[in-house]
């Protein structure tokens, strides 16, 4: 399923692989012409977890993210992006991806960009779901005739 809303594409492009964002920019053949609001800068964010993933909220550590937003000199439209990691094209393609898709360009970049970014994304997780699926161990009960009254 391909992200409709800006929350959802935002995370899929936050998400997505390096590699595999470049490639998708690639074929898209756009260059628009922007100007920086805020540079790509590299920092910390502290990342938090739950005990059981419903308790008392604790601290688990930092990540590593780069952000930045920028401004498309066409019609004005902002895009903003949060990726994980250093990598500073990264999170430019996806503040320019974000700004596309908030204009008369979405549909093709939802296309070109953001459908096989979505589909790559869901392969891996399903990839993933079955290797942890394989090492599945099914517990039984066995009842033992000495055991019943």
């Amino acid at each position: 399923m391909t992200p409709q809303s800006r929350s959802e594409w935002m995370g899929l492009l936050a998400r997505s692989g390096i590699e595999a964002l470049r490639d998708a920019w690639g074929a898209l053949n756009l260059s628009p012409e922007f100007e920086w609001l805020r540079a790509p800068e590299t920092g910390a964010v502290m990342v938090r977890g739950r005990a059981g993933g419903s308790g008392k909220p604790f601290n688990l550590g930092e990540m590593t993210v780069t952000r930045c937003a920028l401004r498309l000199l066409d019609d004005g439209v902002i895009g903003h992006a949060y990726v994980q990691g250093r990598d500073r094209s990264h999170a430019e393609r996806a503040a320019l991806a974000d700004a596309l898709l908030q204009t008369r360009h979405a549909e093709v970049v939802q296309r070109i960009v953001i459908a096989p970014l979505a589909e790559q994304l869901a392969a891996a997780r399903a990839e993933q779901q079955d290797k942890a699926a394989a090492t599945r161990v099914d517990f039984f009960t066995l009842v033992r005739g000495e055991d019943q009254p």
